[in-house]
């Protein structure tokens, strides 16, 4: 894309990939796509992907209620530690430890406020090692979705999850098309995901009558956003946005090279 690389190129000593696959044509954008990245919350939308898989299978109901618990087992011998409010970004799960919320709820807050709190929960519920089995049978390549979060002991072994721009939007392209579990449970997820309530990337410099159905992702100096973008009139495109270097005090400055590479992006394919 005449104007994608040069914008790109212009952010020294970041790592800065994308990966696009638009449904109307067939067609890809890909650079610098399969860089592996630690894929920080958007690794949260495998884990909704296998719990509408086991609500199909009728493992589980999105109306079962669980309980709302702060102590989980490491990946790495199995120590207990807990999340610490201060890391999240939706507090109101921690007021209600020892409650319970539907699997359907702490789905949607896992999604639309990023709750860790709620992917924790939901993981011991339908599996750590199940999320990334699902994500192999999918054929999507080289994700790795091993630990939950906030695991440190096993973060400091250098056992993390890991994914890139390119096996992102497999997985977005997948469910866009209606191929993950049923067209229903797709759709589903698409709304889900419609609720987003935190818009600085993708959508951020799209037309108004553009939806995008994303999950976005940050730790440390990566930043990420993947999603569905609706343009009126047409089929959807799938996008995948990695970055990794901005230092985690300039957010603003990660997204805004974000949005800007989704607008040209949109731009190009509209």
């Amino acid at each position: 894309m005449i104007q994608l690389e040069p914008f790109i190129s212009q952010f020294k000593n970041k790592t800065i990939s994308a990966a696009v696959y638009d449904l109307q044509t067939q067609t890809e954008i890909l650079i610098h796509a399969d860089e592996m990245m630690h894929p920080a919350s958007t690794m949260k939308v495998p884990v909704m992907m296998e719990v509408f898989r086991q609500a199909h299978e009728g493992l589980l109901s999105l109306e079962e209620h669980l309980e709302i618990f702060n102590s989980f087992k490491s990946i790495l011998g199995g120590c207990e530690f807990a999340l610490d409010p201060a890391d999240d970004s939706e507090l109101t799960l921690y007021n209600r430890i020892g409650g319970t919320e539907s699997i359907r709820e702490l789905t949607r807050l896992m999604i639309v406020r990023s709750s860790n709190l709620a992917s924790n929960i939901l993981m011991e519920k339908v599996g750590t090692a199940r999320v990334d089995a699902f994500m192999k049978e999918l054929g999507i390549q080289d994700m790795h979705i091993i630990r939950m979060l906030e695991d440190k002991k096993a973060y400091l072994q250098n056992v993390n999850n890991s994914a890139s721009a390119r096996n992102s939007t497999h997985m977005m392209r997948l469910i866009a098309e209606g191929n993950v579990v049923s067209k229903k449970a797709c759709d589903e997820m698409i709304e889900i995901m419609f609720g987003q309530e935190f818009n600085e990337s993708i959508p951020a410099l799209l037309p108004a009558n553009v939806k995008t159905a994303h999950k976005t992702g940050w730790s440390d100096d990566f930043f990420h956003d993947v999603g569905i973008v609706f343009p009126p009139n047409r089929k959807p495109y799938a996008i995948s946005l990695f970055t990794h270097g901005f230092p985690e005090d300039r957010a603003n400055e990660a997204h805004a090279c974000m949005a800007q590479i989704s607008k040209i992006i949109y731009e190009e394919i509209i």
